[in-house]
């Protein structure tokens, strides 16, 4: 999946769009997102002058956004939008700096009602740099 039918199924946009592709997408179940990260992203000017290191919630912003591309895939889900409830379980196991390829691995545990929970694996060259679950909820998307 390209960037625009991304940007179709996240409200998300520059500088906040974490997701550059999709390389591997089972609807409702699981996906893997890429990001390339690069020292132009705004957040390296300042998380650290002189040693660039990508922030954690970050990473778990973009681990968040694409699995939301695994719900919002779905054409049951058009007209709403995934928030995040609870973020848990989080390790982070070696820093992204500029020049990664972050790949981000969700899967989703359960959903139903609207409400789910999720697994995230991101990982940079096969090594987990940082894991995690988070709960969220679909609401209604106000044009």
């Amino acid at each position: 999946m390209q960037i625009e039918e991304i940007m179709r199924h996240l409200p998300h946009r520059y500088p906040m769009l974490l997701v550059d592709r999709i390389i591997e997408l089972e609807v409702g179940q699981r996906c893997v997102g890429l990001k390339n990260v690069t020292i132009n992203e705004p957040f390296f000017q300042g998380h650290y002058p002189g040693k660039p290191i990508m922030p954690g919630v970050l990473i778990i912003e973009a681990l968040a956004q694409a699995g939301a591309i695994v719900i919002m895939s779905d054409p049951e889900n058009e007209g709403l939008v995934p928030l995040i409830g609870t973020i848990g379980e989080v390790k982070i196991k070696r820093p992204v700096v500029p020049g990664d390829q972050l790949l981000s691995t969700c899967e989703i545990i359960w959903y139903r009602n609207r409400m789910g929970k999720m697994r995230g694996v991101a990982s940079v060259d096969g090594d987990e740099v940082l894991t995690t679950e988070i709960t969220f909820k679909l609401i209604p998307r106000e044009v």
